[in-house]
């Protein structure tokens, strides 16, 4: 051998228990031809093959703070039930006896607490379900949590957790438990504070302060839900009187999915109307995307009508058991494309038994979450001032304070604010819905479809339209399933929040809806053009007598304020067409909401149903439109237009074209508002 051939074998001899280490299996590892199962490789307990070199890294690091105006604190507080939620308190250096302003979301704490990088609190808070320059110039400390099953806290998650002890929650904690237990450990734990408590939050984090008034702690003083998740079949984020707002697909996905949202929905088209008809049924898109394995999807699809799985968890009727006993400000968004039913359903459940006054209303020309934002325009809409910025600081920091701090200063906001749109000012009234305090009153008057696309205002009916004893007056267009109506200009893109992106979600129920007029499949009804203010204040009413060759029938109405040819002010405004009201029923649901039943075909039925309010001045030269149509794609799940047992499983076989007809007997109740004067 010569001398290299001698090294190599003497550095093999000694490798060869490192390598025989290695590749050797564990003695308890199982073996089979088809799939051999090997335990990890032990490590060799011999010196590293490298000298050592000291970590940079230290063990903990500690960022220098002495310049920042807060002092930032995060925290496992425990609940009843030994499971801890992740809570970030953001203190303002230097506080004392300073009030907390809590927050509670599904959406990631320490996200929702650390916008931007920098040592000033506001610029930190300035984001979603913030309202940063209350928070600031009031003084609050802020704390943030993640609920239970989400991000940094322990335990399970289930969304909209139902109340412990009812039919779908047999554990003893909920929301309104965890509030109670996360109160009372701030009350205890946070030397800063004065030991009061206020909760505020948008959507689902507008859900929560409703859940905190079921059994509050007596150190909760003030509840602020905004945009609150309400009842999600009769008009929030599930369903709309029974259709499916498909949609909201994405959103089950990603929130339920995983504990800190990591899955994420992809789109397979540009625009969301192909990805959504070419999948066919809702349930088969689901399906494609894995979402039989979240729990919340399998109860959802399982429950299309309106049961008790949506009954028992509808927040209104929760609440209206018993007088709301915390001072209560409930925020609505006259254009929220997510939640436009709940606050206004809560406050109509609560109100008769507010004996003490405690339940305040504001009602803003939004969208969803819109009161934080900048609020002088939505879309083409322009209000003639920053809205949301005289609500943060004229109506939500007074009422705050007023019941936060210790020296409460003096409390003189109206029992309701609501911004009339049209007419862009903001109305201090008594009560909703009154359209004002004095000096006026509100007169139902009927809207009637009429021949030649006319629309004439009277008198509301005494009762509702009724089947033709003989052959009537209709229109008609053909409802074909391949081809829905879109409910905003193609390409759609799917929901999202990013308007670089081209993500405009948060304000289509503002758009333009000229193109869905000039279709064949919607019919669209126009008045003369108005010589004299035409105000609403309330809800809408739909009445429609309407015939369908199929056995089921979907059926939309949207009320419109269609502006001058010409806007001379504003040019790209002439003609618009600005939807006030609109929604969608899903006709199986005409006799009972709980209880799907197929509809006779080519025979006239009695449909009513309620648009969402608006408090709106038709202003003279503007003209009032109703359009119905039969579909509102991709946002709501496509009617087969066949009776079946279940839409989220429909086939491909059973979606049929169908006529549809509309008679004109129809109309719709509009809430007039008429001065006595």
């Amino acid at each position: 051998m010569t001398r290299y051939t001698v090294a190599l074998v003497s550095a093999l001899m000694l490798l060869a228990p490192v390598v025989h280490a290695q590749l050797a299996p564990a003695a308890n590892a199982s073996t089979n031809n088809n799939n051999p199962t090997f335990a990890a490789a032990p490590v060799a307990a011999t010196a590293p093959l490298y000298p050592a070199l000291p970590s940079e890294t230290p063990e903990e690091f500690h960022a220098p703070v002495d310049g920042f105006d807060y002092v930032k604190r995060a925290v496992m507080i425990p609940m009843r039930d030994g499971v801890k939620l992740h809570t970030v308190i953001i203190v303002p250096r230097g506080a004392s006896r300073a009030p907390m302003l809590l927050t509670r979301t599904p959406y990631n704490a320490a996200e929702l607490t650390a916008h931007a990088e920098s040592s000033q609190l506001e610029n930190i808070l300035q984001g979603y379900d913030n309202a940063a320059d209350v928070v600031v110039q009031g003084g609050y400390i802020r704390v943030m949590q993640d609920v239970r099953g989400k991000h940094g806290s322990e335990g399970d998650y289930v969304m909209n957790r139902p109340l412990a002890g009812s039919t779908f929650n047999p554990t003893p904690v909920d929301h309104s438990t965890d509030t109670w237990d996360t109160i009372e450990w701030l009350t205890h734990n946070v030397p800063e504070s004065n030991g009061k408590v206020g909760i505020i939050g948008i959507s689902y984090d507008g859900y929560l302060p409703l859940m905190a008034l079921v059994k509050p702690h007596p150190a909760l003083k003030a509840a602020v839900p905004m945009n609150p998740m309400v009842d999600g079949w009769r008009g929030d984020d599930w369903f709309h009187n029974g259709a499916f707002r498909q949609v909201n697909l994405a959103y089950i996905l990603e929130q339920v999915a995983t504990r800190r949202s990591e899955a994420k929905w992809y789109s397979s088209h540009y625009d969301d109307y192909d990805t959504f008809l070419r999948a066919g049924s809702a349930g088969e898109l689901a399906r494609q995307r894995g979402m039989e394995q979240v729990g919340f999807w399998r109860k959802l699809s399982s429950h299309p009508a309106y049961d008790n799985f949506w009954s028992e968890q509808a927040m209104d009727q929760l609440l209206a058991r018993q007088p709301v006993k915390v001072p209560t400000m409930l925020v609505h968004s006259w254009w929220d494309a997510e939640d436009i039913y709940g606050a206004l359903a809560v406050y109509k459940a609560v109100k008769p038994l507010d004996r003490a006054n405690h339940v305040y209303l504001v009602m803003g020309p939004w969208n969803h979450g819109g009161a934080i934002d900048e609020g002088s325009k939505l879309g083409a809409l322009h209000f003639g001032s920053d809205t949301a910025l005289h609500f943060r600081q004229e109506i939500l920091r007074p009422f705050l304070d007023h019941y936060l701090k210790d020296e409460a200063p003096p409390l003189s906001i109206a029992a309701v604010s609501a911004f009339e749109t049209g007419s862009n000012k903001w109305r201090a009234l008594n009560r909703w819905p009154s359209g004002c305090n004095s000096g006026c009153s509100s007169t139902p008057s009927a809207l009637k479809l009429g021949a030649g696309s006319k629309l004439t205002l009277s008198r509301a009916p005494a009762a509702a339209p009724t089947a033709p004893a003989m052959p009537a007056a209709y229109d008609e267009y053909v409802s074909d399933p391949a081809k829905p109506v879109p409910y905003r200009a193609r390409p759609i893109m799917a929901v999202g929040y990013d308007e670089a992106k081209g993500q405009t979600w948060p304000r289509w129920l503002v758009d333009d809806q000229r193109e869905a007029s000039g279709r064949p499949d919607v019919l669209s009804y126009t008045s003369e053009v108005l010589t004299s203010p035409v105000k609403i204040s309330g809800e809408p009413i739909a009445h429609l007598l309407a015939a369908t060759s199929g056995t089921d029938a979907d059926w939309v109405v949207k009320l419109i304020d269609v502006y001058p040819d010409q806007v001379a002010a504003q040019p790209e405004m002439g003609g618009y067409q600005l939807m006030v009201a609109a929604d969608i029923f899903r006709g199986r649901y005409r006799e009972s909401l709980a209880q799907a039943k197929a509809l006779l075909p080519d025979t006239p039925l009695a449909y009513r149903f309620a648009l969402p309010a608006a408090n709106h001045v038709f202003l003279p030269g503007h003209r009032i439109m109703v359009q119905i149509q039969s579909s509102w794609f991709p946002l709501y799940d496509r009617n087969p237009q066949t009776f079946v047992p279940n839409i989220f499983f429909a086939q491909p076989a059973d979606y049929r074209k169908a006529t549809q007809r509309i008679y004109h007997d129809s109309y719709i109740e509009l809430p007039l508002i008429t001065s006595k004067r």
